[in-house]
C-alpha cells in the first residue's frame, strides 16, 4: 500500500462521482442531492485526512519542484482545499438541481480538477522521490484509518495556509 497511489485512486472516484452527476437526470434532484452530498463527504474527508497525514510527511520530506519550494506546494494545496471547501458549501444554500446550485457545483469541480492535477503532478511526484516505500505505507494505513472513521463526513473547515505550514513544518 503507497499513500500516492491511494491518493491517486480517490482522485480517479472523484472524478468518476462528478462525472455521474453530469449523466443524471437534471429533474431528479433526489438522485442528484444523494450523489452531491456523498461526494461533498469524500472531498472533505480526503482534504482533511491529506492534511493530517500526507502533507505534514511532505513539508519533512519534500523537496518541491521545478516551479517552487516544497512550502510553496503545501502552501498551493492548503489553498485549493480551502476552495473547494467554499465552493461545496455554496452548494449546500440553493435549491439543488437548480442553476445557482449546478454553478456552484461546477466551481467546486473546477476547483478540485486543478488541485488533483497540481498535486499529482507536483506534490505526489515529490513525495515518491523523497519518502521510502515504509513511510508511504504507515502514512496509508493512517489516512485510510482516518477516512474509515469519518465515512459519514466531518465539518469543514478552511485552513490558513501560513499557519498550517508553521504548525506542521
Amino acid at each position: 500500500m503507497d499513500i500516492t497511489e491511494v491518493i491517486l485512486h480517490q482522485h480517479h472516484e472523484q472524478r468518476r462521482m462528478f462525472a455521474l452527476l453530469d449523466e443524471m437526470p437534471r429533474d431528479d434532484t433526489e438522485a442528484l442531492g444523494a450523489v452531491w452530498a456523498r461526494l461533498a463527504v469524500l472531498l472533505e474527508v480526503h482534504a482533511e485526512a491529506e492534511e493530517k497525514f500526507f502533507y505534514p510527511r511532505l513539508l519533512k520530506l519534500g523537496k518541491g519542484n521545478p516551479e517552487g519550494d516544497v512550502d510553496d506546494e503545501v502552501e498551493d494545496a492548503i489553498k485549493d482545499h480551502n476552495e473547494i471547501r467554499d465552493a461545496v458549501r455554496a452548494a449546500d444554500g440553493p435549491q439543488v438541481g437548480s442553476e445557482e446550485w449546478w454553478t456552484a457545483v461546477w466551481e467546486a469541480r473546477k476547483a478540485n480538477d486543478d488541485h488533483m492535477a497540481e498535486e499529482e503532478r507536483e506534490d505526489l511526484l515529490d513525495f515518491r522521490h523523497h519518502a521510502d516505500l515504509q513511510t508511504r505505507h504507515d502514512i496509508a494505513v493512517q489516512f485510510l484509518t482516518y477516512e474509515a472513521k469519518h465515512y459519514a463526513g466531518i465539518p469543514a473547515q478552511d485552513k490558513d495556509p501560513e499557519e498550517y505550514i508553521a504548525e506542521n513544518r
